[in-house]
């Protein structure tokens, strides 16, 4: 180590689970964070503070206003940059003797095993429960143990998923939830702090990983409620039968939970050949719509399964569903077109559309 990484990390080196070797071994690791959101910006931080030797992440999305209440790497100036660009170098900055690799791509079953196997731990930030499966599935077929959270307005969870020994995500998990049943961070709301929280936790259990010292949340699923402060621990066993690392190879190989539907971009919809413009249904709530809108036709999307023969008469026609961020609208645009509709979600929904306004 030189002088002056022996000076940066002195009060690391200090502790005596650490040390020069300790540090020398952080320097040698390689570690992925998927999404450089709520849980990212702050475990990438840290990870890159602490002098993680080569930090990647994985984010294909632009830096919005309203990710600035809880998204630590990104400043109000860094609004409508891409969040591989923004966040890679606010962490140069941070550190410049790292090797940091933006990976600005969308993370799915075709690229997920090849994106985990270059890297010795995976920490997962995303906010979807199929990127969850995909990575969880990704981090079983190439051995990456897998430092798991979520989050969801005041609580969260987090535990170490994937090793040689633990369980997975899926023996905890087998399958999603009905996709509309648990709201993401942009529809049901995040307290701030809360994914910093739990995006620091991540950066300790990969910390605590890579230099094997203390106690990993292997077998353990911690959780955490900021309203009451009460900490709960529930034990999470392997399942012999788990579709991902169950006793069944066959049943191993990774893939996309739940198939999302196309999307078009705000871009897009609005170069749209005006001669025959799409359907556009908002899937959001009546005050949500009355507020702020691009037209079309209002079904909130708790109505949309009883009220979808409303659009038997646009069989023929593309349907483009849309909401605050995106997250309904992918569910709609599911539902539609399993009962036959062309339709598509609008990437970022309204926040997209007024963002290119």
């Amino acid at each position: 180590m030189s002088s002056a990484d022996t000076l940066r990390y002195a009060r690391q080196i200090r502790l005596p689970d650490v040390g020069v070797e300790g540090q020398r071994r952080l320097a040698e690791a390689a570690v992925l964070v998927i999404g450089a959101g709520g849980l990212g910006a702050p475990a990438l931080h840290h990870l890159v503070a602490s002098g993680v030797g080569r930090v990647g992440f994985v984010e294909f999305d632009h830096v919005d206003v309203t990710n600035l209440h809880r998204q630590t790497l990104y400043a109000t100036s860094d609004v409508g940059r891409p969040k591989a660009e923004a966040a890679r170098d606010r962490l140069e900055a941070i550190n410049p003797e790292i090797t940091v690799e933006a990976h600005p791509v969308r993370l799915g079953a075709a690229n997920a095993e090849a994106l985990l196997a270059d890297y010795d731990l995976v920490l997962d930030g995303s906010d979807t429960f199929a990127t969850r499966y995909v990575v969880n599935d990704a981090s079983v077929r190439t051995g990456t143990p897998n430092v798991f959270a979520s989050v969801s307005q005041f609580s969260g969870q987090i535990s170490v998923f994937g090793t040689d020994t633990g369980p997975c995500y899926r023996c905890l998990f087998p399958d999603p939830p009905p996709p509309d049943l648990i709201p993401n961070c942009e529809d049901g709301g995040v307290l701030g702090v809360v994914p910093s929280l739990f995006g620091t936790l991540q950066a300790a259990e990969a910390l605590k990983w890579l230099l094997e010292i203390g106690t990993p949340l292997v077998g353990r699923l911690l959780m955490i409620d900021a309203l009451t402060m009460d900490v709960r621990e529930i034990a999470v066993h392997r399942d012999p039968q788990c579709p991902a690392c169950g006793d069944a190879p066959a049943r191993r190989a990774p893939r996309d939970s739940r198939a999302e539907p196309p999307e078009i971009t705000v871009a897009e919809l609005r170069a749209w050949d005006e001669t025959d413009p799409p359907v556009l249904v908002d899937v959001r709530e009546a005050s949500e719509h009355h507020a702020d809108n691009i037209g079309g036709r209002l079904i909130p999307l708790s109505q949309l399964e009883a009220r979808a023969f409303e659009l038997d008469d646009v069989r023929d026609r593309e349907v483009v569903v849309y909401c605050a961020s995106g997250g309904r609208s992918a569910v709609g645009a599911r539902l539609l077109r399993e009962r036959g509709l062309r339709a598509r979600s609008l990437r970022g929904g309204m926040e997209a559309w007024n963002a290119l306004s």
